[in-house]
This record gives C-alpha cells, structure tokens and sequence, in this order.
C-alpha cells in the first residue's frame, strides 16, 4: 500500500544494523544530499527529507522496533495508527494508540464506505514540523560545569509572503481535479475477502485537495522557506554522551497552523586526559615517589576545580585508592548532588640513579635484610639454612 522505500534501503543498510552504523550511515547520507550542498537540486532535496524520516525513526528503539514489526504502518500516523502507532491500545478514542478514526480507516479499506470517519481530515488538518537531531560535541570541563553553546540550526519556516499557502497573493488555491478535492484515491482489487476498496492519499495534490494555481515565487509554491537560525542554549552541568536535551518548538514549523518539530540536541563528550569518568564519579591516578610512599606526605591531587592537598600517611603501598567526597561530577538532574573523586595512588620507580644514590639504596635495603645482589632477603635465607 506504501510508495515509500524500505527505511533500511533508504539508508544503505541491512536489517539489524546496530546503532552506531544506524548513526554512521545517517551521517554519510544526511551530508550527501544537504539542500546547502545541492541548491536548487529537488532530488537531493526529497532525498534528504527521507533520509531524515528514515533516521528519525530506526535511531528510537520504539519506533524501530515497531517499523521491524510492522513496517511503515507501525509508525506513520497517516497509516490508521493513531499518535500513539502500535505502541499501545489505549481504548477507543483514548489517549492511546488506537481509536474510531482507526477503526474508520480499516472500515474504508474493506467496504469503500465512509465507515466511522474519513482519512482526509488527518492528512489536510494541522501537522507537527519535523524534529531536528543535532550532534553537539563538548569538552570535559564543559560538560561539567556546564556552558553557553551557539547553534546553527536550518529548517523550514512559513513563508511570510504567502503564510504558508504556496499561492502567489491574489491567486486562487482550487480544488485537485484528479480526487476532488477530498485529497484521496480509491480503488478496488481483489483479496481473500474479496473484491474490497482501498484507499491512499491522492499524488497529484499530495493528499492536500488543494492545487495552488500560481505559486508563490518566494517559496516556489511549498508554503515555507529554508532559513538559517542561530540559537544560544545552557548546556547544563553534569552532561554526558548519550544524554538528549529537546528544544521545544525551535524544528521545523508545522503546516496548516500545526506547532513547530524539536530540536533534539544529543551530546558527545571528549575524553579527559586526566579524568576517566563513571555516572557521576571521576577516577584519576597520580604518581608519588618511593620516598613519600615511605614517609608519607603532602601531595597535590587533581581536581576537577583544581589542584588540592592531600596527606598520606607512612608506609602507603602503590595501588590504594583514597576518596574525595563530593568532588565529583554534578548530578544534572538532581542540583546541589555531586559524585565523588577517586584517585589511586602509583610509586613512580626511578629509572636512573646516580651510583651515590644506588649505593644508598643497598645500605638501606642491608638495613631490612636484602641481600639485592643475590636476590635473597634476611628472611630468604632464613628458611634456606632450615631446608625449607
């Protein structure tokens, strides 16, 4: 019943692709057929716009796992699935996922009679603009305090000439003369139900019902213009990759008086040099030297707010992992909350030593009864004399 392509297909992909070649071959298509990259191109233009709708529905597990099961129909509203798709059956005209005008849509499919209610109304009534995936990559320390970020944003809004209509001012919108008006197309075929009338939206008006006589030359008669917009947002403290902050409203705009898409901004932190990162707890090792790891000492710890003091104490082995509360990563959902700092401590050997400072050493390691040259301590040699 669908004219449209395979998502997968769409995207150069197979079934069961994982979600990093979902995103990486959305990247290499979305950039091939990039209306910036294609003026005036309406190929690459309708391309990208599918490439788009392709994404937008394999990168969510939902929508993906309904596609898989049920194809387009388990994820385009204009199918009989309702906002809510095959997600859920929330009771008849509920806010769930199925209601009469569904049951309308299956009538008109089987008996060609109007059944509870027409299909044309959804197509012609006030639509949603797309959402808008953006990838928006970070610093560390950005992500954990938090920054003012500028973003570029493309999208279609309304032609301000011709209010989204597509008609040039003073001309005339008629009714489409291959359906009528009603925006649809029926017609019969022969199933094991027997001979039934199915319907789809009409292609000559694109389901509209409407022709615009003489288009809007601002808009070229598509009702909206693609425009660039600069929008400066808060990224907040505690962010991490693969977390999604929507912009509600900032997308693409709706049609027939339909609210804006969102813009989805989905963050990509790079790696710290010093910091390894987990939930909101950060890991760091630092050096300290054979003496200080003997003595004990006041060393200098990094932090994410810099560097502070630190006392350990005599005899500390290489390898143990001290705490700092609350020096971690703020909690971006819970303000006032932070993760806490770990830092294990390593004894950084000496590779080249002084024949003054080696012989030191043997004297000292005489002292606990090594004998370094043979490879045998005090105790070594304890249980030698006694056979063991």
């Amino acid at each position: 019943m669908s004219s449209k392509r395979d998502f997968y297909e769409v995207l150069g992909i197979q079934k069961g692709a994982s979600e990093a070649d979902i995103k990486k071959a959305y990247r290499l298509m979305a950039k091939k057929y990039h209306p910036d990259l294609n003026q005036g191109d309406k190929t690459s233009e309708a391309r990208f716009k599918e490439v788009n709708e392709a994404y937008e529905v394999l990168s969510d597990k939902d929508k993906k796992a309904r596609y898989d099961q049920f194809g387009h129909a388990g994820v385009d509203p204009s199918y009989g699935a309702g906002a809510g798709g095959f997600g859920g059956f929330g009771g008849f005209g509920g806010g769930g996922g199925f209601g009469f005008d569904d049951l309308g849509d299956i009538f008109n499919m089987f008996t060609g009679t109007s059944g509870f209610g027409s299909t044309s109304r959804k197509r012609t009534g006030p639509q949603k603009g797309q959402d808008i995936n953006y990838e928006l990559d970070l610093e560390f320390s950005e992500a954990v305090f938090g920054a003012k970020k500028e973003l570029n944003i493309h999208r279609n809004e309304v032609c301000t000439d011709c209010h989204g209509s597509g008609a040039k001012a003073g001309s005339e919108v008629e009714n489409c003369k291959a359906c009528n008006g009603t925006g649809e197309v029926r017609f019969a075929q022969n199933s094991l139900f027997g001979r039934t009338i199915s319907v789809r939206p009409c292609e000559e008006c694109g389901g509209e019902g409407k022709k615009v006589k003489d288009p809007c030359t601002t808009c070229a008669g598509k009702g909206f213009v693609r425009k660039n917009r600069k929008i400066t947002i808060d990224v907040p403290a505690g962010v991490d990759t693969g977390m999604v902050m929507p912009l509600k409203g900032e997308a693409h705009n709706g049609t027939k008086g339909g609210p804006a898409g969102d813009v989805n901004i989905h963050f990509k932190v790079k790696p710290s040099k010093i910091f390894r990162r987990k939930d909101n707890d950060v890991y760091e090792e630092v050096l300290i030297s054979i003496t200080q790891a003997a003595l004990g000492a006041e060393i200098n710890v990094p932090t994410l707010e810099g560097d502070t003091k630190y006392t350990l104490v005599e005899g500390t082995q290489t390898g143990t992992t001290f705490k700092l509360k609350g020096k971690g990563i703020p909690n971006v959902r819970y303000a006032g909350q932070r993760g806490d700092l770990y830092f294990t401590v390593k004894v950084d050997t000496p590779k080249k030593l002084s024949e003054q400072q080696k012989e030191i050493l043997r004297s000292f390691a005489a002292t606990l009864g090594e004998d370094v040259e043979n490879g045998k301590s005090f105790f070594g040699k304890m249980k030698d004399a006694f056979g063991k």
